[in-house]
């Protein structure tokens, strides 16, 4: 089967059968569930000593796929987004804004 830039692929999980699948996301989805760019992406990735604001341990980690691709799990980066909501909502408690 070809493989499309667009294309999200799914991988067996080796646990039991009646679970789902684990999908996979390429970078252009990554980009579009999280709103980052490819930049802002790997800058969460990797530290740097001149951006230190810039990387998140908690940001997802991809996923060796082959010799140069690479993936992220998609439950792990949708998790990544429910906490940045969830963080988001309690700091805008923390200082008096509520909707």
């Amino acid at each position: 089967m070809p493989v499309c830039p667009g294309d999200i692929h799914t991988v067996p999980s080796m646990a039991a059968s009646n679970e789902k699948p684990l999908t996979l996301l390429r970078r252009p989805q990554v980009e579009a569930r999280t709103g980052l760019s490819r930049s802002a992406i790997y800058s969460k990735l990797h530290p740097n000593p001149k951006r230190p604001a810039d990387y998140d341990p908690t940001f997802p980690r991809p996923v060796p796929i082959g010799v140069k691709a690479v993936g992220w799990l998609a439950h792990e980066v949708d998790g990544w987004i429910a906490a940045q909501v969830e963080k988001a909502r309690k700091n805008r408690e923390r200082n008096g804004k509520t909707q």
